[in-house]
């Protein structure tokens, strides 16, 4: 009788445990799949704000002969980005930002106040890339030959260093005359961007 009270006592502590230790994975299960949906909705939702800024080689492309001292213009760069997150691979990405491009003589600067809209999209966990519209207000000079808007498609990657940091390229294919027509000269504005970011 003692033997049976014995086995019956040590059974029930068993199946304490056994209950207890079940409760603990059920819960810990949970909590991983309640992380990776909150995960998983942080990477595609939301709103991320940011700053990028660099060097830009810019150059006019004439469709006849240049003008005299068509060199490459190297100024910089600097923006406001925010990154709207639309889905895990896809985010629209509208920016402000002053650009200084043009040619090299004084003559030839363009500088702009741009508002440029991307289309981006993940292809792995670092790398990104995207295309997309451009408009630019040109600034500093006006009524000198040279219209007030500018329009390009842009196009650029991206490589995040860490959380906040990364590193980007573009290229901004000018569709715009950028002389006044009844000059009848025609040049197209092209440029690269070389810089970096932060995104808070």
């Amino acid at each position: 009788m003692k033997k049976l009270l014995l086995l019956t006592v040590l059974f029930g502590f068993s199946f304490q445990g056994f209950s207890q230790d079940n409760k603990e994975i059920k819960s810990s299960e949970i909590a991983q799949d309640t992380a990776k949906v909150q995960e998983k909705w942080s990477a595609s939702s939301g709103v991320k704000y940011g700053i990028r800024g660099g060097y830009t080689i810019s150059h006019l492309d004439f469709e006849n002969e240049p003008l005299s001292g068509n060199k490459h213009r190297n100024s910089m760069y600097i923006g406001f980005l925010a990154n709207i997150g639309v889905s895990r691979s896809f985010s629209i990405v509208p920016e402000i930002q002053f650009s200084a491009e043009g040619a090299n003589e004084e003559t030839l600067h363009l500088d702009y106040i741009q508002m440029p809209v991307l289309f981006r999209f993940r292809f792995s966990e670092k790398f990104h890339a995207g295309i997309g519209p451009q408009i630019g207000l040109k600034v500093h000079k006006f009524e000198d030959g040279m219209k007030n808007l500018g329009y390009s498609a842009v196009i650029g990657a991206d490589y995040k260093i860490n959380y906040a940091i990364f590193v980007d390229v573009r290229y901004n294919y000018g569709i715009r005359n950028v002389f006044d027509d009844h000059l009848g000269i025609v040049a197209k504005n092209r440029n690269i961007q070389l810089g970096v970011g932060y995104k808070f």
